[in-house]
């Protein structure tokens, strides 16, 4: 059905009646007053019949023709007429226009909301400010509400924690495997907080945790008949360390084996199966002099000031063997930016300090803005 007026077009569906626009260089003003039928109390639901006042509310708008839009709209306040009402006047509210205490129009919460769902508030803010909406990001935060969370647990549940500040607040977080979305959130990571929401929403027939043993409490006391399983992630990393942690403790029995296998000592390459990485590079090269510092005589105060580094690194250095090194940088992940950087930095000989390489590397960078920067024009004598 189209549009017969221009009200129809401002306020659709509303009983609103244009009275007048006026224009400024950034804002577009349009005034308009409310001409429905009585409204009913908000308290009691009686209709008003009686007129106390009229005032005038500034709404913000969506953006209009490149403008800002401020609907100044002319309201009426009622008196509630029935006397067991808590309420002695209301003020009439237009659907999908106004609302009580809000300075802007539902269309234009309705945007902001999407915005701050979608990018949340300093993004969001930024985003606002191209689309010429006044918003900032503590407003948008604001917008936020809170779902609603089911009255039943999922089938399958997904528990696991999270830092809301490393190391100082934690939460827990739930999902729904199955369907792949999250249920709520929890405040901290309790067993009792937990337990509370298991007891409140019961359903969960197997709950996939992490290795929280506040979840373990909990599942007992609230959801005994569920079965617990460890998630794959937790799983593999438990794996992992297992096997890490009895290598390293055995490493001398299997080295030692390993050598009594044959006629020909085996030796443990090491160096060999690592791969070239700057990690590498550098452990053997603070192994190699600090092991030749210690031999001509030097304290450990000078070889941590010649080499640049704190006296319990170079200690570790000092005492600790090369294959327990080598091992420990094994485990650390490469560069990943290592193919994407300078020559000078990738080509460094083992000789040259990691305090060499970065000077030689902002050397280059430097030199490469000089070249493709324009030199100023001299004038001509």
């Amino acid at each position: 059905m189209g549009a017969s007026s221009i009200e129809d077009v401002l306020f659709p569906g509303g009983d609103v009646r244009l009275e007048g626009v006026s224009v400024t260089a950034a804002v577009l003003f349009v005034d308009a007053a409310a001409c429905g039928r009585p409204p009913c109390c908000p308290g009691c639901r009686w209709r008003g019949r009686r007129v106390h006042s009229t005032y005038r509310r500034n709404l913000s708008e969506r953006p209009l023709g490149g403008k800002n839009l401020v609907v100044r709209l002319r309201v009426r306040r009622f008196f509630c007429d029935r006397n067991s009402c808590a309420r002695r006047t209301f003020v009439e509210q237009l659907d999908r226009l106004t609302e009580r205490y809000r300075r802007s129009s539902i269309g234009l919460k309705e945007w902001l909301t999407t915005v701050a769902v979608e990018l949340g508030g300093r993004a969001g803010e930024r985003l606002c400010r191209k689309l010429n909406l006044e918003a900032g990001r503590t407003h948008l935060v604001g917008l936020l509400e809170e779902p609603p969370a089911p009255e039943w647990a999922p089938r399958i549940l997904g528990v696991d924690e999270f830092a809301l500040r490393r190391g100082r607040r934690y939460g827990t977080i739930l999902v729904d495997v199955e369907a792949g979305r999250v249920v709520d959130v929890l405040p901290d990571r309790t067993s009792e907080t937990f337990a509370a929401w298991l007891t409140a929403h019961p359903g969960a027939e197997i709950i996939c945790r992490g290795r929280a043993s506040a979840c373990t409490k909990a599942i007992k006391e609230a959801a005994p008949d569920a079965m617990e399983i460890a998630d794959r992630w937790h799983l593999l990393q438990n794996l992992s360390h297992a096997v890490e942690r009895t290598c390293h403790q055995h490493r001398p029995c299997l080295k030692k084996h390993a050598e009594r296998g044959g006629d020909r000592p085996i030796q443990m390459p090491l160096v060999d199966a690592l791969p070239p990485t700057r990690i590498v590079q550098r452990v053997l090269q603070h192994h190699a002099e600090a092991t030749r510092m210690v031999a001509a005589g030097h304290p450990l105060s000078d070889i941590a000031r010649r080499r640049g580094l704190d006296r319990k690194t170079a200690r570790r250095y000092r005492d600790t063997g090369l294959d327990h090194l080598l091992d420990s940088a094994r485990d650390r992940r490469p560069e990943k930016l290592d193919a994407f950087k300078p020559s000078s930095c990738s080509s460094s000989t083992p000789q040259a300090s990691p305090t060499a390489a970065r000077c030689s590397s902002r050397s280059a960078n430097a030199d490469s803005v000089a070249v493709t920067r324009r030199s100023p024009p001299t004038s001509e004598p």
